[in-house]
């Protein structure tokens, strides 16, 4: 079983988000325990197994996620990830698409490597700043979004990009939530550097203290921020170790997610399939 190693919005090696890829074949899928064990031993923050599916069907590949603590609905860089190594090794070519948990997803390839996502976008939906959260987090929220069923995390704006960067949350309390993760965000200090607003994720209870780039997250910060700035393309920088940019394009019920990927690892897993 061949598993390839992707850093994902990225243009450069060692930074972004690297994800795990398995490309299977339609008649060796194993197990969902033998999948769950083999996202555990990459231990990455996802690893993503893929299958081609029969033609002429809504979708040309199945498509599934696994952190190594459980199995998860939607998945960005793990899904940028499995495009990026679908079209460098000519496994598929244009747009794929791709069938999930959180329903048909697609992924159109371009000339100068990036790749762009096609996902649903979230239903943020305000609440009351939950018990504990600020303490928690070790600062005071501006807003709370809850981002719906697929998600699942709180989306928490904060005062500024500086606390956003320096925070340093009770990972131990976020792991007691009943949430997925918590998204903290801000709008840029400086937008001339590049990036609209920053982003940090923290997702303990699946097994993930602070994921470096979130894709999934952005189809929830794209309608925040283009709400309160007015455009609908956007560029987030997540603001962790490896820092990534997800470029972001909000059309109604769907979020264009773009970003590059590069291969760091290709290897072979020995224990059969």
């Amino acid at each position: 079983m061949r598993i390839r190693i992707v850093d994902t919005f990225t243009d450069r090696p060692f930074t972004g988000n690297p994800a795990g890829v398995v490309v299977l074949d339609s008649g060796t899928v194993p197990e969902d325990g033998r999948l769950q064990r083999i996202a555990a031993e990459v231990n990455l923050s996802e690893t993503a197994f893929t299958h081609p599916l029969p033609p002429g069907g809504e979708a040309d590949w199945a498509l599934r996620w696994f952190t190594p603590a459980t199995e998860v609905d939607m998945c960005g860089h793990a899904t940028l990830a499995t495009a990026h190594v679908l079209h460098t090794t000519g496994a598929a070519s244009g747009t794929v698409r791709f069938s999930a948990r959180c329903g048909i997803l697609t992924a159109t390839a371009h000339p100068d490597g990036g790749i762009t996502l096609d996902f649903p976008t979230a239903p943020l939906a305000p609440e009351p700043v939950p018990a504990g959260l600020a303490a928690a987090l070790g600062a005071e929220p501006l807003s709370v979004h809850d981002t719906g069923p697929h998600i699942g995390d709180l989306v928490v704006e904060l005062t500024d990009e500086e606390t956003v960067r320096t925070l340093s949350p009770d990972l131990a309390v976020l792991a007691e939530a009943s949430r997925r993760g918590v998204v903290v965000t801000a709008a840029a200090a400086d937008p001339s550097l590049g990036y609209d607003f920053v982003s940090r994720g923290f997702f303990p209870r699946i097994g993930i203290d602070e994921d470096p780039v979130t894709g999934s997250a952005h189809t929830a910060l794209a309608p925040f921020w283009a709400a309160r700035f007015g455009r609908t393309e956007l560029t987030g920088l997540q603001a962790s170790a490896r820092s990534g940019l997800v470029r972001t394009t909000l059309r109604g019920d769907r979020t264009l997610l773009t970003g590059g990927a590069v291969t760091v690892i290709d290897g072979e897993l020995l224990t059969g399939p």
